[in-house]
Order: structure tokens, then sequence, then C-alpha cells
């Protein structure tokens, strides 16, 4: 346990304590699996290939893989999964995680589906946040047209206004069903223009608290001079700043560009100097808790434990509504329920969408917890801990 904090994100028979013997070996075999690099790679380029060619392997993934980090393929399919994690006070974020065809229709779809959420959203103590990301709403070419200064036509400029529209459009009714939103952060490319457009919102909606989030990814080196910025602008036109805090997601994609187009990468030198510029985030914004709400999207176990430290340090009680902790759905569950058990405000994003559409985002999750040097993962880790606990238990 950590000598300043009355969590131990080592207690396994909390962590685990929504799972059956049964849930917990399926957990086991499938981290095991994911712990093969060469069953990953291969797995899921098979897999892949299969959805494309429309072969029925959709009874194989999902009660596997799909079941452990997504809700269901719709919103229905993942109240299982609101209900389960709410017994334990823990939240849902629904995570409408299909990736846009980029056409009108398909915007407004999308804008449609996150209303949907918002609504499921209304009064229920279960689900604390929305989210969604601009590039499912506006065309990706138009953000990164806007952000580059470059001239847009008539017929241009008129969809990026629709695109502004359904934005407000779902910023509004969160406002109306007091449901806070997370815009969700993307390439640096057309951050900018995605970082504008929540700034509109927050001054139309964040008067009396904080609704609309941004989201900063501190694994770029200027985003902490971002949220300096962002508070004094918040402070000076008197609106609350809304700051998801994250590491990222797009550092390959990131570095690539910058070598391609020869700009300097806009992201941290280092693991180390990206934890360093979170924890000095997290610190900064506990220092101006009085303009802003934030909530930390971390499975860093270091960085929880100064949240909670310097929740401690400034006398914050562990519910305070202006402090989340997040964690995708399926993974750290070691964080988030024994978080939750401690008091402290948790939530889950749970990602849903027919299975073909979140293949993606499965096979990143798969990636993501591939072992390294054959290193089992901390999740297969803590899994089996869990497993040995309860066989002595049962002698």
């Amino acid at each position: 346990m950590n000598p300043v904090t009355n969590v131990s994100f080592d207690d396994t028979a909390v962590a685990f304590s929504s799972k059956s013997n049964a849930e917990l070996y399926k957990m086991y075999l499938l981290f095991k699996s994911m712990n093969s690099n060469m069953f990953v790679k291969v797995g899921g380029g098979l897999l892949n290939t299969a959805l494309k060619l429309h072969l029925p392997v959709k009874f194989i993934i999902k009660p596997t893989i799909f079941n452990h980090f997504c809700g269901g393929e719709t919103i229905q399919e993942s109240e299982r999964a609101i209900q389960e994690l709410g017994k334990y006070n823990i939240g849902t974020i629904l995570d409408y995680s299909v990736e846009g065809e980029g056409s009108e229709q398909s915007f407004d779809h999308t804008r449609d589906e996150i209303l949907r959420t918002v609504e499921k959203a209304r009064g229920n103590k279960h689900i604390p946040f929305s989210v969604f990301k601009v590039t499912g709403l506006v065309d990706i070419k138009l953000l990164e047209k806007v952000q580059a200064r470059q001239e847009l036509s008539a017929n241009e400029r008129a969809a990026f206004e629709r695109g502004r529209d359904r934005i407000n459009a779902i910023c509004q009714r969160c406002f109306e069903a007091d449901v806070r939103v997370f815009v969700d952060a993307e390439e640096s490319w057309i951050q900018e223009t995605i970082d504008l457009l929540t700034y509109e919102m927050m001054e139309l909606y964040n008067k009396e608290k904080a609704i609309v989030y941004n989201t900063y990814q501190l694994y770029r080196h200027d985003r902490l001079d971002a949220i300096k910025r962002d508070y004094e602008n918040a402070v000076a036109r008197g609106y609350y700043l809304g700051g998801k805090l994250v590491r990222g997601a797009y550092m390959e994609k990131e570095r690539k560009r910058a070598q391609e187009q020869g700009y300097q990468s806009p992201i941290n030198i280092s693991k180390e100097a990206s934890d360093k510029l979170f924890d000095d985030a997290l610190r900064f914004c506990m220092e101006h808790l009085d303009r802003i709400a934030i909530c930390a999207g971390t499975h860093n176990e270091k960085s929880s434990y100064l949240l909670i430290e310097l929740m401690n340090k400034y006398n914050i009680a562990p519910g305070d509504e202006r402090i989340y902790f997040a964690q995708l759905f399926g993974m750290s569950d070691n964080l988030s329920y024994n978080l939750a058990h401690a008091g402290y405000n948790v939530a889950k994003y749970v990602p849903y969408g027919p299975v073909e559409a979140v293949m993606p985002y499965l096979l990143r999750r798969a990636n993501e917890n591939t072992a390294i040097a054959g290193q089992s993962s901390r999740e297969f880790l803590l899994i089996n801990k869990e497993m040995q606990r309860r066989k002595k238990e049962r002698r």
C-alpha cells in the first residue's frame, strides 16, 4: 500500500471482485494469448482478413476479445456493462467507436448516435460523461485546411459550418441534460482547429461549471503550456475549463509525419519526459481547481497515487465532482475498482459498435497488451496473482 493513501493498487481481491472464477480464468486465457507477439500479429491479421471477406468469424470474436473490451454492439447491449460497473460505483463513458466514412450522411449519423448517448446519460448516475471525436462530425481534410490557414471554397465553408453545428448540437444537449462531455484529442495537424471549436463550446456552456472538456495529450511537449494558456483564457472570459489529461495515442504517426515533412516532432523525447509533464499538469490543475475540473485518464499507478496525494494536500474530498479518474473498459481494473472502493470518482471508457467496425480499436488494445521482450503484462500478472489467492482461500 502506498504510505500516503488508503488505496493499494495491488489489492487483487478488490480489483477482481466483480469476476467469478470462470470469468477470471477466461481473462487469464485472453491476456495469456495477448502476451504472445506472434499470436497478436498473425491472429490480428487473419481476423481482419476474415472480416473483410465476410467469413463467419464474428462468433469467435464477440464472446472473447470483443466482450472483454467493449460494452456491446449497441447502447442497449451495453446496459449489462453499465449496471455491472455501477454496482461497484464505477461510472460508464459510452464511447461510440465506429470510425466515420467521411460523408455528410455518416457525420449526421454519428451526431445522432452521440445524442443518444447523452439521452442515455440524462439523470443516470452511472453515466457521468459522454464523449465524441470531432473527426466523426467534420471532414478531417477541412480541419487540416483550417489549421493550415488555407482558404476554403464556399462549399467547404458551408461543410465546416455544418460540422460546427453538429458539435454545438451535442454540447447544447449535454448542457440541457447536465451531462459532461469529453472532446477527444486527435493528431497535432488538426488539434488546433479542434481546440478552437472546443473553446467556443466552453464559452457557451461552461459558465456555471465544466460541461465541455478538452483533451490534452501530455506526450506532446507543448501541452502543459496549452493548459496554462487555456486556464488564463477561461478566467479572462468567465467560464470554467474542463480538462481530460491523457498521455496520448498517436505517437508513432506523429513522429513519422514530422520526419517525412521535416519539422520538429511535437512528441516528448522520452517516456520519462511525458510522465513528468503529465504529473506537472496534474499539479497545475490541482493548484487552480477554483476554475478547472479534471479527469485523469491514466493507467499509470504513480500518476494515480500522485493525484490522490494532491487531493489530500489540498484537503479535497475523494468524491469531489471536479476530479475524476478514468481507465479503459477491460484494462487496469486494479486502479478502477480500488479507487472506487476508496470513494474516488472513477469512470470506464466503454466502447461500443458493430464488431466489424470496432476491430481497429480491438487490435490496438491487443497490441498495447502484448508483452515486451517476453515479459508478462501487468494485467496478466495481476490476474494470475488473484487466481493463486483464490486457490489458497479454497484450501
